[in-house]
């Protein structure tokens, strides 16, 4: 049996099926939650804006954490990439409202990054995420 430290990837069923990554990976109770863009499971990014591509993205980050057992207030840290700082923080509220909704009060260690583009050239947010599971709530794929 593997060590409950060796790497296990998280490839929830309901995302987009993973080519040359995996959309988390669980070491011991870590979980790295993999970039995620605004991908629908069609492999098309949702259109609407930032607001609703940062509901997606952060659906889909929502979705791999489920996969592993985990709940939104087990997220330690968050690190959002954007190609357009000024329209996130023009949306910061609205924004705000869609992370309590999906997410509760709580909000974990944060840094927002500008850069000049993201894999998909209509993505405009990227999310990447680490949370710790507690062990009664761990679920560690076969």
């Amino acid at each position: 049996m593997a060590s409950d430290l060796t790497p296990v990837p998280i490839n929830p069923a309901s995302l987009p099926a993973p080519s040359g990554y995996s959309h988390g990976t669980l070491s011991g109770n870590t979980l790295h939650l993999g970039g995620q863009t605004a991908l629908d499971k069609g492999m098309r990014i949702v259109p609407g804006g930032i607001v609703e591509q940062f509901r997606q993205a952060f659906g889909n980050v929502l979705t791999t954490l489920a996969g592993a057992g985990g709940v939104p207030g087990d997220l330690v840290s968050v690190t959002l990439y954007l190609t357009d700082i000024p329209d996130y923080q023009a949306h910061g509220k609205e924004i705000g409202r869609v992370w309590r909704e999906l997410a509760g009060p709580v909000y974990p260690a944060m840094a927002g990054i500008g850069t000049t583009g993201l894999w998909q050239p209509e993505a405009l947010i990227e999310i990447v995420g680490v949370a710790v599971i507690p062990d009664e709530r761990l679920v560690r794929p076969a």
